[in-house]
């Protein structure tokens, strides 16, 4: 007997942001597969696929975001119960990687929780994890399965070359630390700019707590585009523009616009701050400078590379290598 199968292609969605699974399904050309994910009157997690997932490719589409522990926990289950339906594949699609700024210990006796989070994954059933700009590059490295990673600068590439066109050669883009130089330099090739970086000196003791900020490069009566993977707090960035010519600009794909972000980035000498929504933002934590890019066009032609089993690094023309 021979039986000749077809590829099956299943997307599901947790709760934390529907609205991007759904534009990921969009523009994917397919539903966002039916299901059940509700919470018990003790708060515990209950989730049931609604359609068979047996022998399908399944993404798992789920940002870490607040409350994270819940996202988490809420994507492990869904994955758990993929395995159990006889899934052949899963992919946990994570544009936002939790903890992923605990990817190695600075102090003694501190958890690595990057790699913790790695291991639950591994252990609920995960094949694949598809992720967009990892906090820390090294954090592939604790999967022993294929991990792709996405990036957003072409998104934030093409924004910025449409907006900022008119300054030609006299533009700068701004590293915030020396750790995001290497993208900071792709930037810069895109857009054909000149490059600097901000160093600044954190606090070991106080987390988001910088000592001290300067500026490298020649920045003087330039306009400036400062580039990160994520914008949290705020305090790197507001501090960066103080010390950066104007007008100075901001792109990052993370908006996490935690704590006092906002009041810092609308009291800051910024002209815009462009992120995409790879986390929902809720309308309380938006602000007239921001502009909020869609990441789904990009996640859905990196799912699609996946289930087609072609590359992932052609689309981006090997940006995406961190």
């Amino acid at each position: 007997m021979e039986i000749i199968t077809k590829k099956r292609m299943m997307l599901f969605s947790g709760t934390i942001h529907p609205a991007l699974g759904a534009e990921i399904a969009e523009n994917l050309g397919i539903p966002v597969s039916r299901s059940e994910l509700r919470r018990f009157a003790s708060g515990e997690i209950y989730f049931r696929a609604e359609e068979s997932v047996r022998g399908a490719d399944v993404f798992v589409v789920q940002s870490h975001y607040e409350p994270v522990n819940e996202a988490l926990m809420e994507q492990l289950i869904m994955i758990d119960a993929m395995k159990r339906a006889s899934a052949k594949r899963i992919n946990a699609v994570i544009p936002y990687y939790g903890y992923s700024r605990q990817d190695h210990k600075a102090l003694s006796r501190e958890p690595i929780s990057a790699k913790l989070v790695a291991d639950l994954l591994s252990t609920a059933g995960a094949d694949r994890v598809i992720s967009v700009d990892l906090h820390s590059g090294q954090i592939q490295g604790y999967f022993d399965f294929p991990f792709d990673h996405l990036t957003a600068l072409p998104i934030l590439s093409a924004y910025f070359k449409d907006e900022l066109g008119l300054y030609g050669d006299n533009l700068v883009v701004v590293a915030p630390d020396a750790g995001r130089i290497k993208t900071s330099e792709k930037l810069r090739e895109q857009l054909h700019a000149d490059l600097a970086f901000l160093y600044k000196r954190r606090s070991r003791k106080e987390a988001h707590k910088i000592e001290e900020m300067a500026v490298v490069g020649e920045v003087q009566g330039r306009p400036c585009v400062i580039v990160d993977d994520m914008i949290d707090t705020a305090a790197t960035i507001s501090k960066g523009a103080q010390v950066l010519a104007d007008p100075t600009f901001v792109g990052a794909t993370h908006g996490l616009f935690s704590g006092k972000a906002r009041q810092l980035l609308e009291e800051a000498p910024i002209e815009q701050v462009v992120v995409t929504n790879t986390v929902p933002i809720p309308e309380e934590r938006t602000f007239a400078k921001l502009k909020v890019l869609s990441i789904a066009p990009l996640i859905a032609n990196g799912l699609r590379a996946v289930f087609e089993d072609s590359s992932v690094s052609e689309i981006f023309g090997g940006d995406n290598q961190v």
